[in-house]
């Protein structure tokens, strides 16, 4: 079993490194665990970084696309190389690495296709109260709309099978978190979710 870790990255350059620094090269379930950054049009360093740090593979835009764009990026190219699972992180470290054997656990049992992990919104010191309010609004009109029970819609992390990773489209070009969701309730697969833990704000 493959599990390779995507980071879609543009102009990462001051992030990337403590974001590679705390994921792992060992996760339970999986014999193999590969790094993929997606590298969308970067002017600074973020590939020379990505490299120096240990990442098995960097793909490259030629100009910025747009973060939805990098992640389908990503998703083809992880399928290319073999991945049986995906787990889409932040290169800004938002997310707690420590906690990837939890979204990836359901669908290694056979109980998700896709999982998202679910940002403890309310304790985020970081998050003003407007930011904390839309969130709510948006997850709720996006489980309204695509039948599911996701409650933080807008988490970029997640984990994918390669059965679920092979049916996504993405259309927009700058947004994928909340399409993927509605796409995947509509589709029929079976789409959870998990507690996950977030890291300091490293940037406004």
């Amino acid at each position: 079993m493959k599990l390779i870790i995507q980071i879609p990255c543009y102009n990462e350059s001051g992030t990337l490194a403590i974001a590679l620094a705390d994921l792992p090269r060992k996760v339970p379930g999986f014999d193999k665990v590969e790094w993929l950054v997606i590298d969308d049009g970067s002017t600074d360093e973020t590939p020379e970084v990505a490299r120096k740090n240990g990442v098995d593979h960097v793909m490259k835009h030629t100009r910025n696309l747009g973060l939805a764009c990098a992640f389908m990026t990503g998703i083809h190219e992880a399928i290319r190389l073999g991945a049986d699972v995906i787990v889409n992180v932040d290169a800004d470290n938002q997310y707690n690495a420590n906690d990837i054997p939890a979204l990836t656990e359901p669908i290694l049992e056979g109980r998700a296709d896709i999982v998202v992990g679910a940002r403890p919104i309310d304790t985020i010191a970081h998050f003003s109260l407007t930011k904390k309010i839309f969130q709510k609004i948006g997850s709720w009109v996006v489980r309204v709309v695509s039948g599911t029970d996701i409650p933080d819609a807008p988490s970029g992390f997640r984990a994918i099978s390669r059965e679920a990773a092979q049916r996504l489209t993405v259309f927009d070009d700058y947004t994928y978190t909340l399409e993927t969701i509605i796409q995947a309730g509509q589709s029929h697969m079976t789409i959870t979710s998990v507690p996950i833990r977030v890291n300091k704000d490293l940037r406004p």
